[in-house]
């Protein structure tokens, strides 16, 4: 069929034709320049792959494990905004998505179903991404929400003290409706006769004096396992580490809040270094194909989020897409794995990918 998808970047043409402009431009937009939105998937074009031959791959195996938890392929679901935008059923959908793909779903704090929702959806394993606000009470009731509710871990996003500057939302006058697991806690529909709410709906009600010594205190009213998400140094992640962090999450909010950071593949390799793997890595930011996430398990990662593309999938097919966006990644893995000389995720090493830095070394 002349109109068959057959990547995953098709999705974003399908997405831009389906969602009106603000919505568009509100997830696939960046900071400022949006130069790093645009490095994080440049960067890994500069990866090349180094296959091993006459190795036996007549069975892949892709499943992996993320603290505890058996998912199907080392492929999980980013937190996302407000899916209602992209699609009627919202974070319903992507949740029946990523249960029919058997891997994980971190619900965003800014979703537009709640918690329990979400939790009552389907019968799968899920994480819930937390905010702190400047009144601690809300955290409280949203992490104690999410343990009843049978969620696994805590993701704590670490890179938004305040929101970035998208200068797409400002020009687009974009406005969000009330939070859904903010209703009857709090009201943050701040409209603005200057255009979007955006920006005061985070900077007035978000705490921008949380720092790693109230890490203890998030893990004093939780037995969750608490990820932290937002790394792209080898010195935050030693203090991760130092804090009792059960997971890192390197990333750069999808190049949504300080442009002209590093894109996230290209500090992958330092930030598991400084942890030693001895909590698990997982790497966030410009996944679009199966080399991609290959690349990652090459350099360290045990897994990858992916956050636009099922948003895309969404807007463009529902669940259905969604759930065609990580089976397509799914497959181009298992094809990159077997013509790569890798029969399991386990297989696959630093020895398969050249990196700028491995030629740049050569040479000297």
């Amino acid at each position: 069929m002349a109109d068959e998808i057959v990547s995953v970047n098709e999705f974003q043409v399908l997405a831009r034709q389906a969602l009106p402009k603000m919505y568009y431009d509100f997830y696939a937009g960046g900071a400022e320049d949006e130069h790093t939105l645009k490095k994080n998937e440049q960067e890994f074009q500069r990866i090349i792959l180094l296959p091993r031959v006459l190795v036996d791959v007549s069975k892949i195996a892709l499943s992996t494990n993320i603290l505890g938890y058996t998912i199907s392929a080392p492929i999980m679901i980013a937190p996302t905004a407000m899916h209602k935008l992209a699609h009627p059923e919202g974070e319903l959908a992507t949740a029946r998505a990523a249960a029919a793909c058997n891997t994980i779903m971190i619900l965003s704090f800014s979703a537009s179903c709640s918690v329990e929702e979400v939790a009552a959806s389907c019968d799968a394993v899920r994480f819930f991404q937390l905010y702190v606000l400047k009144r601690r009470d809300i955290a409280v009731n949203l992490v104690q929400r999410a343990e009843k509710s049978g969620y696994k871990a805590i993701v704590l996003t670490a890179d938004r003290p305040r929101r970035g500057r998208k200068e797409a939302d400002i020009k687009n006058k974009m406005n969000l409706p009330q939070l859904k697991n903010l209703e009857g806690v709090i009201s943050i529909e701040v409209f603005s006769d200057k255009g979007s709410n955006l920006k005061p709906h985070t900077n007035e009600i978000f705490d921008s004096s949380f720092c790693w010594r109230d890490i203890a205190w998030l893990k004093s009213i939780t037995n969750l396992p608490i990820l932290i998400k937002g790394i792209l140094t080898r010195e935050d992640a030693t203090k991760a580490m130092e804090v009792g962090a059960a997971g890192i999450i390197v990333s750069n909010h999808g190049g949504r809040q300080l442009d002209y950071t590093p894109a996230t593949i290209s500090v992958l390799e330092e930030v598991v270094q400084a942890v030693g793997r001895k909590v698990p890595v997982l790497l966030d930011g410009g996944v679009r194909r199966g080399t991609d996430v290959f690349k990652a398990l090459a350099l360290g990662a045990q897994a990858v989020l992916v956050g636009r593309p099922v948003i895309y999938g969404l807007a463009a097919k529902g669940e259905a897409g969604a759930r065609q966006v990580m089976h397509m990644l799914k497959d181009e893995l298992e094809l990159t794995m077997a013509l790569a000389g890798c029969p399991s995720v386990k297989a696959i090493s630093r020895s398969h990918v050249r990196t700028d830095r491995d030629r740049l070394q050569s040479m000297l």
